[in-house]
């Protein structure tokens, strides 16, 4: 699983995908790239958070088949929470489509992909944004000083 960080300064505005885009109370926004592999063995991945109090948003960007894959359908779903819903299909793969980039497909946390049918590997590339609020962030740089 890939998971590293990095801070952008960008005024949330820019986040349109979102009503908390507009929203004055929010400060800052860190933005962290993802990414899993589903295959075989691992059929499941769950995605979660570790501060439910800061609002989280997590996008789906790619999900792409490997050049690995037997020669199949491969379908990827999501489902909320930990995994205990069924889950809902997002993605069929196939060598004759072997990707679907999605322009804003929202999720909120914690969400786990499952490979339905087909044996992989599947890679699955999204984003996490965290937004923290103002109150925080002036804590935060209380504390510093």
């Amino acid at each position: 699983m890939i998971d590293s960080g990095v801070a952008e300064d960008d005024p949330v505005s820019s986040l349109s995908l979102s009503d908390l885009s507009s929203s004055s109370s929010v400060s800052d926004r860190v933005c962290v790239p993802w990414g899993c592999e589903l295959n075989g063995s691992q059929r499941t991945v769950l995605f979660d958070v570790e501060d439910y109090l800061l609002e989280n948003q997590f996008f789906i960007k790619t999900i792409c088949l490997s050049s690995e894959a037997v020669d199949e359908m491969h379908v990827v779903g999501v489902c909320d929470g930990v995994g205990g819903a069924k889950a809902v299909p997002v993605a069929a793969l196939h060598h004759s489509m072997p990707m679907i980039s999605f322009p804003g497909f929202e999720l909120i946390p914690p969400v786990t992909f499952k490979l339905c049918s087909g044996h992989g590997p599947v890679f699955i590339f999204g984003q996490h944004v965290t937004l923290v609020p103002e109150e925080i962030a002036r804590e935060e740089e209380e504390e510093e000083l």
